[in-house]
């Protein structure tokens, strides 16, 4: 009786990481797209990013190094760390960050998009999981449809043309390709059992590598800090507390306890979240047609967090670590959960 009381106990605790993790990524990466913009307005691209990622990384690592279960990285830890941090935050992150200066807030949302797809064909293609089934696919194409709607009901925002929109939009969906690789290549890795040690790792790696492409752009002697405005550095300490060391947290904890299909719905989440604040923060259109894809959205990513109960017991199991989680209570849980 005893150990069914506990059991129900860390199921439910799992649960409430679960939902907390998916909120942090659901809404804290949603509010990034206007802090971003607001940021690089008076901060070069690629030294704002590494910065950020710096900062976020070293407390991270502290935080970890101080704890009881703190295991001390491994060659392979950091070159898995150099590698994913590479491809989440220079080529994903990066990316989104440097085509901004191209196109549209908005435009960069719905390319993000893309991402499920990528994660989706991946997880199928390369690790040979189980193939997505109808309402898999489905969820994801009406999700992109979802995202259409609501970023073109923008009426008053007009698409920037020519050459410059062309290689802005290439950004943006390589961008995601990088993060849907480095997730995966993630997921299989030997990383840490530790997820802020995990996450710290990464941002460190990726912020040093964002920092030496910034320092040979010549980024260094293209602004003054005393140019800098208030709103750039409150939009800096923003994505520093919420974007990186809250919600880059949660998502690496996510690829150890949730499916990757999952957890790419954040993709589709995020843009309504960044055109809310958008419309609320920034006076930006709101129209019927983006409540009509904000509907949408939330029914594709009920649809691919769905699943037949028939398929439960074929899906693929996980060996979840206690240190993975933590409460260290969750040992092994389903690749579905």
């Amino acid at each position: 009786m005893h150990k069914v009381t506990k059991t129900n106990q860390n199921a439910r605790r799992f649960s409430i990481l679960l939902i907390a993790a998916f909120a942090a990524v659901y809404i804290f990466w949603g509010s990034t797209y206007l802090a971003i913009k607001y940021a690089i307005e008076t901060l070069p691209p690629f030294l704002m990013a590494g910065s950020r990622f710096i900062f976020a990384g070293s407390i991270l690592y502290v935080w970890a190094r101080l704890s009881k279960d703190y295991e001390k990285p491994s060659f392979k830890h950091w070159r898995t760390s150099f590698i994913v941090g590479t491809l989440l935050l220079l080529g994903g992150n990066g990316g989104v960050v440097l085509a901004q200066h191209y196109i549209s807030s908005s435009l960069a949302a719905l390319l993000v998009a893309t991402e499920p797809f990528w994660i989706v064909l991946l997880s199928w293609l390369w690790l040979k999981g189980t193939r997505p089934n109808w309402k898999v696919a489905f969820g994801l194409l009406i999700g992109f449809v979802g995202v259409y709607l609501l970023i073109g009901g923008q009426g008053g925002n007009s698409a920037e043309s020519g050459t410059g929109q062309i290689l802005g939009a290439f950004l943006v969906i390589a961008g995601a390709f990088s993060w849907a690789l480095g997730s995966m290549y993630g997921l299989r890795a030997t990383t840490p059992k530790s997820s802020a040690l995990t996450a710290g790792m990464q941002m460190l790696s990726g912020g040093l590598v964002l920092t030496v492409v910034g320092t040979l752009k010549g980024e260094w002697t293209s602004f003054s800090i005393a140019d800098i405005s208030a709103n750039s550095w409150f939009a800096l300490a923003y994505l520093i507390i919420f974007g990186s060391l809250i919600g880059f947290t949660a998502y690496s904890w996510l690829l150890k306890n949730a499916q990757p299909a999952k957890v790419a719905t954040y993709a589709y989440v995020n843009p309504v979240i960044a055109v809310f604040l958008g419309w609320l923060i920034a006076g930006e259109f709101f129209t019927m047609q983006m409540l009509v894809g904000a509907g949408i959205i939330v029914g594709s990513v009920a649809l691919i967090t769905s699943q037949d109960k028939s398929e439960k017991g074929a899906a693929e199991e996980i060996e979840i670590h206690e240190s993975n989680t933590p409460t260290g209570n969750c040992k092994t849980l389903s690749a579905s959960a």
